[in-house]
């Protein structure tokens, strides 16, 4: 996107549409996050369990035209549960296996990340410990036949893509590559098996004694990333943690307790449950603990949910670290998954959770979904997300932290320090839309030469002037742009080539510069030893 006057209108348009999107989305991940293990329960049929069998028999066997009763009775739950709170759905058994598979960790296939590149199966990372490592499939190999199934020229979409890789752990998947580095075809043949999706994708010494951890999601995989990433750290001289939860939609309420109890002492609250008969859990931290002298900041924004907010709860309410960002999502409640015998499930809402302090932060749902997933297309047009001024509080939720801090309720975490949007990545660069493709030929072509590269040899030698002048000339773009384009592009195309050679950490390490949010944190850690 540019900040020309000129595509002004049009981005706005588009920055909309991606709100929606991103919203809804948003809130279909939150709607399977923070609940508790399963259960089943047996019930004796009531009236309305028989009404509604019968009318879907009725329909079946005497309607005019012919239905298909599974997808009607789909319809009818769906829309049962449109009736309750904005996070308990229904879940089809279309869905079920792979929304499982994210929160479990893993999944059985070949274990490689890919994307489509002019009609043809690219593989962009092969993914560490998977059967395609360990097979011996590279980076930049193209994927042309799978068990005799043809891929490339099909403008197969991703998910048919899935299919044909993913299996039964295993079975057998026959590939024929091409690898451009000895343009050479390639046949392989191995078992399908266990491939590990990383919760914790990063984590480096951002300073000397400072170091930074990012957590995607709150899956049964994650403490153990987490705490392994936090052991190395320390290792490494860490004394002050940047815990990043932006962007993360919650998960597992258990495995953010764990977390927590990394920073707190001994018999300090962490959180609490309440149903709708009262019944009381509270969740209090044991004599364990990694990090509990450490200093820490954690970062949030509007899209931190669930059990990112139990996290962030939990620290301000028991005066520990520093919240740093925007106010989180506002999704206080927790879910329990309920098979329904077919497959499919249902994630139903059964208890409210609350902070330390006994702040609720849900925020209110009773005007129906389309005004809750309006919620942050609001914050954008009433300056919330630019200016702390606009924060909305409400007063009769005010609470009172144990050394004094005044902490509030309703809607959200909201942080210690504010940090306001980079508004300037709404409109920056319509180019970058064409910039992973350039930067992966850009790799593509150099392979050989970047194969042994350190991190730090990258960083002080990598020439981002030769680049952007390369990306301009063969995307035959004029580049009459501000010196602030110009910065930010040679930063981003940066960032996208550390990230082709050390994945998101290298992408992160590059563009922190650019991050408000941990600029902020070293500006607060400077002026802390002044």
């Amino acid at each position: 996107m540019n900040n020309n006057e000129l595509h002004t209108k049009e981005n706005k348009s588009n920055i909309f549409l991606f709100i929606g999107i991103a919203v809804a989305l948003g809130i279909f991940i939150g709607s399977f996050l923070d609940y508790k293990q399963s259960y089943s329960a047996n019930f004796q049929q009531s009236s309305s369990e028989t009404k509604l069998k019968k009318l879907i028999n009725y329909i079946e066997h005497d309607y005019v035209d012919k239905v298909n009763k599974d997808s009607l009775l789909d319809g009818a739950i769906t829309q049962i549960m449109k009736n309750l709170d904005p996070h308990s759905v229904y879940i089809p058994k279309s869905e079920l296996t792979s929304i499982q598979e994210s929160m479990n960790g893993s999944f059985k296939g070949i274990g490689i990340s890919f994307r489509v590149i002019r009609d043809t199966v690219t593989v962009l990372n092969v993914i560490e410990g998977g059967p395609s490592e360990k097979a011996g499939l590279l980076d930049g190999d193209r994927i042309l036949i799978a068990n005799n199934d043809t891929l490339f020229g099909k403008h197969f979409l991703s998910s048919d893509i899935m299919k044909r890789l993913k299996g039964e752990g295993g079975s057998s998947v026959s590939l024929k590559i091409y690898r451009k580095q000895t343009d050479s075809i390639l046949d392989f043949d191995f078992k399908r098996g266990d491939v590990n999706l990383v919760s914790v994708p990063v984590y480096y010494m951002l300073r000397k004694t400072i170091g930074y951890i990012q957590i995607e999601r709150f899956a049964r995989n994650t403490y153990d990333e987490f705490h392994k990433a936090l052991i190395e750290l320390k290792n490494q001289g860490m004394l002050t943690l940047v815990l990043d939860l932006r962007g993360n939609t919650g998960g597992y309420m258990d495995i953010a307790n764990s977390i927590i109890d990394e920073f707190l002492k001994d018999g300090k609250l962490i959180v609490f449950t309440k149903n709708k008969k009262e019944k009381i859990t509270k969740t209090f931290a044991t004599d364990k603990g990694d990090f509990e002298d450490g200093n820490i900041y954690l970062l949030i924004d509007e899209e931190s949910a669930s059990a990112s907010e139990i996290v962030a709860g939990a620290l301000q309410d028991n005066d520990i670290g520093t919240i740093v960002g925007r106010r989180s999502f506002g999704k206080g409640l927790v879910q329990r998954e309920m098979e329904l015998g077919d497959g499919s499930a249902i994630r139903l809402t059964t208890s409210r959770y609350y902070t330390p302090t006994g702040r609720s932060i849900q925020k209110p749902y009773t005007k129906g979904d389309s005004h809750y997933n309006e919620d942050r297309l609001n914050r954008i047009l009433s300056g919330e997300l630019t200016h702390k001024d606009s924060i909305p509080i409400v007063d009769s939720l005010i609470y009172t932290t144990p050394k004094g801090k005044i902490v509030y309720g309703g809607g959200g975490i909201i942080p210690d320090v504010f940090v306001a949007k980079d508004t300037t990545l709404y409109y920056t660069n319509y180019h970058t839309i064409n910039s992973n493709d350039f930067v992966f030929d850009y790799i593509d072509e150099r392979r050989s030469l970047y194969a042994n590269l350190t991190w730090d040899t990258f960083n002080l030698t990598f020439d981002e002037n030769a680049l952007l002048k390369e990306y301009l000339a063969l995307t035959k773009q004029d580049y009459h742009t501000s010196k602030a384009n110009t910065d930010f592009m040679k930063l981003y195309l940066k960032a996208l080539v550390a990230r082709e050679l050390f994945g998101k950490t290298g992408y992160f390490r590059v563009w922190e510069e650019r991050d408000l949010m941990l600029q902020k944190v070293l500006e607060l850690e400077n002026n802390k030893d002044k």
